[in-house]
């Protein structure tokens, strides 16, 4: 291996050549009429309306508050804002399958809490199955609650 690095001087650099843009000659009437062409297109579009299972759309925000009624029999706060909802899922179909925890395992409505989840998201109208899975990790930890619940339970 060799540490030896080799320098070439050079009297000149060529110049690169210039770029030539060629304007195409139109009336001023052309340009506008180009420019008004563009400006209906623009005014023709119609906003990306939300899909209705992804978030901001009607049966995604349907399901979350249902979620929001739902309130945890220890704390007085809904188990969305309390940070218990880790996913909603909603297929064009109208399937929702929610990922949930609750506060510790040994909670005492472990059993009662996801059934209570599976059916208020069921009776919400364009849901036709609900699935809720129940899961530890990441286990659950104040850090999850919105800041309105912890405003709720006067950690702000």
């Amino acid at each position: 291996m060799s540490d030896r690095i080799e320098i070439e001087e050079v009297s000149a650099v060529e110049q690169p050549p210039r770029a030539r843009v060629e304007a195409a000659e139109e009336t001023p009437g052309q340009t506008l009429e180009r420019k008004r062409d563009y400006l209906e297109g623009f005014l023709a579009q119609k906003p990306a309306g939300d899909a209705p299972g992804e978030p901001g759309g009607a049966l995604y925000e349907a399901v979350v508050a249902a979620l929001k009624e739902i309130y945890d029999p220890e704390i007085p706060v809904n188990i969305y804002d309390l940070g218990l909802i880790y996913g909603v899922d909603v297929t064009e179909a109208g399937h929702a399958v929610v990922t949930m925890t609750l506060t510790t395992p040994h909670c005492p409505v472990a059993e009662s809490m996801p059934m209570e989840v599976e059916m208020r998201v069921g009776a919400v109208p364009g849901i036709g199955s609900s699935e809720v899975n129940l899961v530890w990790d990441p286990a659950w930890d104040p850090a999850k609650m919105s800041d309105d619940a912890k405003l709720e339970l006067g950690m702000l």
